[in-house]
């Protein structure tokens, strides 16, 4: 499978963990900030592609990288919920 494909089925697997109802802002507040020493690499790069894919400005891979940089930790119980369903 190829790299764009790839990060296109995290994104919608993304969207369908974190529906509209239940937004990054939402799910943060309702769980509390992971540390960044109990986050996996694979946690961090799934919700890094989630976020990603959640920016504002998709069509700019400048500013998607720079929300997803900055957006990270808002996707971790996304990422989580993506592996926990693979495992």
């Amino acid at each position: 499978m190829n790299t764009s494909r790839r990060i296109l089925l995290t994104g919608l697997a993304g969207l369908a963990v974190a529906p509209a109802a239940l937004a990054p802002t939402a799910v943060a507040a309702a769980v509390p900030s992971p540390e960044p020493g109990d986050v996996t690499v694979a946690e961090e790069r799934f919700a890094r592609t989630i976020a990603a894919a959640h920016a504002p400005d998709i069509n700019c891979a400048r500013q998607a990288e720079n929300y997803a940089d900055a957006h990270w930790p808002e996707y971790v119980v996304a990422a989580r919920a993506v592996i926990g369903a693979r495992v």
